[in-house]
């Protein structure tokens, strides 16, 4: 029940109860709501920074948990650089240069992305800076990590190509030097034994007994076993690839057909004397791109050094060839 209100009236010298218009409760009323309503933002505006609520913690520990993941992988991509930096190091200075391949130039390593904004996606947000730098930095590792291992690709390429060079290159001697009675003649001019006439000799020829073993000097394959070539009598040719191509000719009989496929130190043939042939030999030669070389620089596979220095003064001996 609401307390009933008295004034003191000096003319009527009584007490007069106190009448209250509605338009003044009604005032009365609007103030207080509307001083309620400023306390009420205060306190929002004075204890919110204090007192945060459960989506406000949610959302900072999640901005918190972006910040920490950032760091790590920018510790990461820089850890990652240092390696990518020492194995590009070692491509270009051990793995390229010692297969004789120009190095990657660093521009084309450090090469950035041209054209359009590709980030324009991750624009707009709270904390777009960061992820764009750690996408950017994220791309650009990727890009050089695609270079660096299409590079290795060339190498081990270039290291299977080397390792079947070193295979086929003719790198021993067609017959083993215990069965060798001497090493008749030697590549370069020679007496020829017919026509008496100075004559280049293309080959080497090794004196041996009829039927001692002939061995391919390197890996190929056999493209002739025949005596359709003047002169040479019974004769093999191997192609090792690279451009090279080996004959052993004057032979008396044949361990391979054409087509074959040979390792160096297979059993091809035996020694003989048949075609334009004095006495039973090999004679022995070694071609690249077409063009004859001499085959007394290729014995490093079977030969001491001792031996191939008596080989080669041997060989440069200006006497008569046996064929």
């Amino acid at each position: 029940m609401a307390k009933v209100k008295y004034y003191y009236d000096s003319d009527t010298l009584s007490y007069q109860k106190i009448k209250i218009k509605k338009r003044d409760k009604l005032k009365k009323f609007l103030l207080t709501v509307i001083a309620a309503f400023i306390f009420m933002i205060l306190g929002f505006v004075v204890f919110t920074p204090v007192f945060e609520s459960p989506k406000e913690k949610e959302l900072k520990r999640e901005l918190e948990f972006v910040k920490l993941n950032e760091e790590l992988h920018s510790k990461k991509i820089v850890q990652l650089e240092n390696i990518l930096k020492e194995i590009q190091d070692r491509d270009n200075n051990i793995y390229r240069l010692y297969f004789e391949v120009n190095p990657i130039p660093e521009e084309r390593r450090k090469a950035g992305f041209g054209g359009i904004n590709r980030y324009k996606a991750l624009e707009g947000f709270d904390n777009s800076e960061m992820i764009i730098d750690v996408t950017k930095n994220m791309d650009i590792l990727s890009k050089q990590l695609y270079i660096q291992s299409k590079s290795l690709d060339e190498i081990v390429n270039l290291a299977e190509n080397k390792e079947k060079l070193l295979a086929a290159i003719p790198a021993i001697q067609p017959v083993k030097k215990e069965d060798l009675t001497r090493m008749a003649s030697g590549f370069g001019w020679r007496s020829d034994p017919f026509t008496k006439a100075r004559k280049k000799h293309f080959g080497m020829d090794f004196t041996a007994p009829r039927g001692t073993p002939v061995y391919a000097t390197g890996d190929g394959v056999v493209i002739r076993a025949d005596q359709r070539s003047s002169g040479f009598g019974k004769h093999i040719r191997i192609d090792h690839g690279f451009g090279y191509i080996s004959l052993y000719a004057h032979l008396s009989k044949y361990n391979v057909k054409r087509g074959q496929k040979v390792k160096r130190g297979d059993l091809i043939g035996f020694v003989g004397n048949t075609g334009r042939s004095q006495a039973p030999h090999l004679h022995y030669e070694i071609s690249k791109n077409g063009r004859k070389i001499n085959p007394i620089n290729f014995y490093y596979g079977n030969l001491s050094p001792e031996e191939f220095e008596a080989m080669q003064k041997a060989a440069q001996i200006e006497g008569q060839s046996f064929d």
